[in-house]
């Protein structure tokens, strides 16, 4: 909350309005599903329903909190209208949609200079402090736990599905609060989808087994993939996995501090450029990790970001050939001042079951 309130100081802002409940819950502890929270100087108010007048209460620290009764943004618009010196409000166009927009005008009713936030709250949290870095540990180990115990039940016979709900049961099972997202298994020609759902398809002999697996601990995310083959891999999938890992190493080796966030992508993609796949690598190398699965940085073309120790990133280089199947490997890493440390543990050489 003292960073933000630098800041805002910075911006000229005399408070700002914060919306998006990881947000809300970085600054100031509350887990729950709707809350609002205005800082202005030195006092900070939090509004939430009477679903969570409890809860709040437990959880809510270095703000008031008052339970609405009439709507968080009427309620957060009325307590700006009742401070004639909040002139210039930050707020996130990212996050604050244009009928919300609306009904905090309709509340205020005066005028206010609404000022972009410019992303504030996000790059406060693009670096985790030792706390965050430890339960992100944590839960990247319990993911590394899981496919150790997974993986011996890659079979043929088993379906994407049943695969998907045994890895998220051990998740439940090791005290895991949630997945980072839908849980992805693709077996054959369908690991050439880089975003597959799990279906009905039972897996077969002689087929790449693509697993995307993520846990929530504490509220913090993980993110890992391993590729395995069912059966003995053929040259072909042993030299563009090769291809792949080698990927992966140069994309952490890249990550340090000073860099920037597309000096990762440009190390990882060069060298499946090398090995004549890089057409094949069709997303970013990777991106930052937190309380929300997709965080600041972008491990891609373009994105200027410099890394800072305290960030954590993913590392994710693939490939996906139509017909044929998809490779990817992926780690979650913490920049330190020694380059990166990798966060999950499981074997990253071909796993042949």
């Amino acid at each position: 909350m003292e960073r933000l309130r630098r800041a805002l100081e910075q911006a000229s802002a005399d408070a700002i309005i914060v919306s998006h409940l990881p947000n809300v819950r970085y600054l100031c502890g509350f887990s729950g599903s709707a809350g609002l929270l205005v800082v202005a100087g030195s006092q900070a108010t939090f509004f939430t329903d009477s679903r969570y007048t409890i809860q709040s209460r437990s959880e809510v620290v270095g703000a008031r909190v008052r339970i609405a009764k009439m709507g968080l943004l009427r309620a957060g618009g009325e307590l700006l209208r009742s401070h004639r010196s909040l002139r210039r409000v930050a707020f996130s166009p990212i996050q604050i949609t244009v009928a919300q927009k609306a009904a905090l005008d309709a509340a205020v009713s005066r005028k206010v200079r609404w000022i972009n936030d410019g992303g504030a709250i996000e790059k406060l949290r693009s670096i985790k402090d030792l706390g965050e870095i430890e339960t992100i540990r944590e839960a990247a180990e319990l993911v590394s736990r899981t496919f150790e115990r997974t993986r011996r039940i890659v079979c043929p016979g088993i379906s994407e599905l049943g695969l998907a709900a045994e890895i998220e049961r051990d998740f439940k099972r090791q005290g895991a609060e949630g997945l980072s997202f839908e849980t992805i298994v693709a077996s054959g020609e369908r690991s050439a989808w880089p975003h597959a759902h799990p279906t009905r398809k039972v897996i077969a002999k002689n087929e790449l087994v693509v697993l995307d697996q993520g846990a929530i601990l504490r509220g913090y995310c993980s993110d890992m993939t391993r590729t395995v083959f069912v059966g003995k891999a053929p040259p072909r999938v042993r030299g563009c996995y090769k291809a792949v890992q080698d990927a992966l190493e140069a994309g952490k080796a890249a990550a340090k501090p000073g860099a920037r966030a597309q000096d990762v992508d440009a190390a990882a993609r060069n060298v499946l450029r090398r090995a004549g796949l890089a057409r094949y690598f069709t997303h970013s190398t990777g991106h930052g990790v937190g309380l929300e699965i997709h965080e600041s940085p972008r491990l891609g073309k373009g994105d200027q970001t410099v890394l800072t120790e305290g960030m954590v990133i993913t590392v994710e280089p693939g490939i996906y050939i139509e017909g044929w199947g998809g490779i990817r490997i992926e780690d979650d890493i913490v920049v330190t001042a020694r380059g990166a440390r990798e966060l999950t543990t499981a074997p990253r050489d071909l796993i042949e079951l």
